[in-house]
């Protein structure tokens, strides 16, 4: 009866459990730094904003929060803009993209394109919080669409294109068509 729908179902259960794994990991890593501040890897993310911010004539710096605040505050053109907490460093999508990913398993060149993936969205996401920063000094009016809709679309949107990349140029090819 399920022999139809075998291959859907190991690519279901192939993702699920790349998810869960990977989302507990990262359950762990963070556990690590409960109430010590932000963690290492937000704080490296919010570095590399800063350095564009400051690269487009933006001056930035981060303050730590309190510890048990888990936040740090970006002060962007001489106020405080916005804050950087554990869900800005966009770990939470790169799971869910490399979860998908892997799911798709096609040897190495899944761990290739998942590895420039990562880099990539990691790139989006570094230009999205520096871009939502500016929005919230330049523009403060459109603070809450663009935190709320329009930065989250181009990373999720981000995530997408990469996924249908990756279905379109190497999980669904098969060896007729790369004879073509």
């Amino acid at each position: 009866m399920f022999t139809d729908f075998k291959p859907v179902l190991k690519i279901l259960l192939r993702f699920m459990l790349i998810y869960v794994v990977l989302v507990f990991a990262y359950q762990l890593y963070l556990n690590q730094y409960s109430k010590a501040g932000l963690d290492p890897f937000s704080v490296w993310v919010a570095k590399q904003a800063l350095f564009m911010q400051d690269l487009l004539q933006y001056p930035s710096h981060l303050v730590p929060g309190q510890p048990e605040q888990e936040t740090s505050w970006f002060y962007v053109s001489g106020k405080y803009v916005s804050r950087m907490v554990e869900g800005c460093n966009a770990v939470s999508v790169m799971v869910l993209f490399a979860a998908f990913i892997m799911a798709f398993y096609q040897g190495a060149k899944t761990f290739v394109f998942a590895g420039l993936g990562l880099v990539f969205l990691h790139l989006i996401n570094v230009l999205r919080i520096a871009g939502l920063n500016i929005l919230l000094v330049e523009w403060p009016a459109y603070s809450k669409i663009g935190h709320d809709y329009l930065f989250p679309a181009v990373i999720y949107g981000s995530v997408v294109i990469l996924w249908l990349i990756w279905i379109k140029l190497f999980a669904l090819k098969t060896d007729a068509d790369e004879n073509i």
